[in-house]
């Protein structure tokens, strides 16, 4: 260290940490186990042999997504670093990636030199512990790394480079699965204060007492009822109206497998008529036209008895209504480019759901 420049140590020491912060230890182990590369061929040297040459591998492919991205904007390439020119691989692909595309040769071949340690491959070094007191990070103590990195940049956006800047957006927002958020949506309109809440004489309110004479309704509560709104136009997919119907099905176990209680519409520019729900594969979906889900979610509130809450399924591409219904609102939206081309007016753009609908996305 005493011999490097600072500007290259600079360089190694955001390598080291990068290891760390795309969890290429976890990755390489995970990796490991899916080849089966630990298996009981490990006992012998031949054995031995082969998984170091392996775990090696995994770090050069490491190695090549992380200095292909970090260097530059004032970061200096230090010397020694690999990019996957080198064997002419391309630029830009993950760990796993390089590991498919590259033979072990072409990836082992010349830089055996080349050991970041456990931080690239999660195995243990005879001089990565004990011999001066250091010990590995625990699981929280990792964390609590990535997110002092992520805070630091979130603090100065400005000079950090794009691929941290979007790194660190994405460290701790980790992707959830669509249909439990759009379940959990559902479940929380449907049980909502005031869904599905009215009053009755049938008992009488224990607030009676306190006025003689005088005869109050309770507050009781009767199930919610849930028209589906389903987009048919001729933006919508196939596939995409197939998994429309299985989040029929879906919210259905919402009301307690109450199909009385959900009704379907389905709607392009106009819209059909709303069916209860007898069996999601029996409904019929018409459409195929343009978009205006305005007419849909007209048609349902004025269905008897009204909704008390709107699940509207769809791509996104469609008007919205101006004011909010008089109840609650779901919208699952199918994903589409931020920008969609309209040979007719090329400056369209998509309005976005409204405020006072929960957006789930379907990916």
């Amino acid at each position: 260290m005493a011999r490097t420049p600072v500007e290259d140590l600079a360089g190694v020491r955001v390598h080291e940490v990068s290891h760390l912060l795309r969890d290429h230890h976890g990755r390489g182990e995970r990796c490991a186990r899916e080849h089966e590369e630990h298996g009981p061929g490990e006992r012998s040297g031949r054995g031995a042999a082969a998984a170091g040459r392996e775990r090696l591998r995994r770090n050069i492919a490491a190695d090549f997504e992380i200095n292909d991205d970090i260097y530059g904007d004032g970061l200096p390439v230090p010397a020694g670093a690999v990019l996957p020119s080198l064997p002419r691989l391309p630029a830009g692909l993950l760990m796993e990636e390089y590991l498919r595309t590259a033979s072990p040769a072409g990836l082992a071949g010349d830089l055996a030199r080349l050991d970041c340690g456990s931080g690239a491959d999660g195995q243990d070094r005879p001089w990565g512990l004990g011999s001066d007191g250091a010990h590995g990070l625990s699981r929280q103590q990792r964390d609590a790394v990535r997110f002092r990195v992520t805070e630091g940049i979130k603090g100065r956006p400005g000079d950090a480079p794009e691929g941290w800047r979007r790194w660190a957006e994405e460290a701790f927002r980790p992707s959830q699965p669509w249909r439990q958020l759009l379940g959990a949506a559902v479940r929380s309109a449907v049980g909502a204060p005031g869904v599905g809440e009215n009053h009755s004489y049938r008992r009488p309110s224990r607030r009676s007492a306190g006025v003689p004479g005088v005869l109050l309704p309770s507050l009781c509560r009767t199930p919610p009822r849930i028209c589906v709104v389903i987009d048919t136009s001729g933006s919508v997919s196939d596939a995409e109206l197939g998994s429309a119907l299985l989040e029929v099905t879906a919210i259905s176990r919402a009301v307690g497998g109450r199909r009385d209680l959900v009704s379907v519409l389905s709607c392009d520019a106009a819209a059909g008529v709303a069916v209860p729900l007898c069996r999601a594969e029996d409904i019929v979906l018409i459409g195929g036209g343009g978009t205006d889900l305005r007419s849909g979610f007209a048609r349902a509130l004025r269905s008897r008895p009204r909704p008390d809450v709107i699940v509207a399924l769809t791509d996104g591409q469609t008007p919205w209504p101006s004011a909010q219904p008089p109840c609650r609102t779901v919208v699952g939206l199918f994903p589409r480019p931020a920008r969609t081309v309209d040979e007719e007016n090329p400056d369209y753009v998509p309005d976005a759901p409204p405020p006072w609908a929960r957006v789930v996305t379907i990916s």
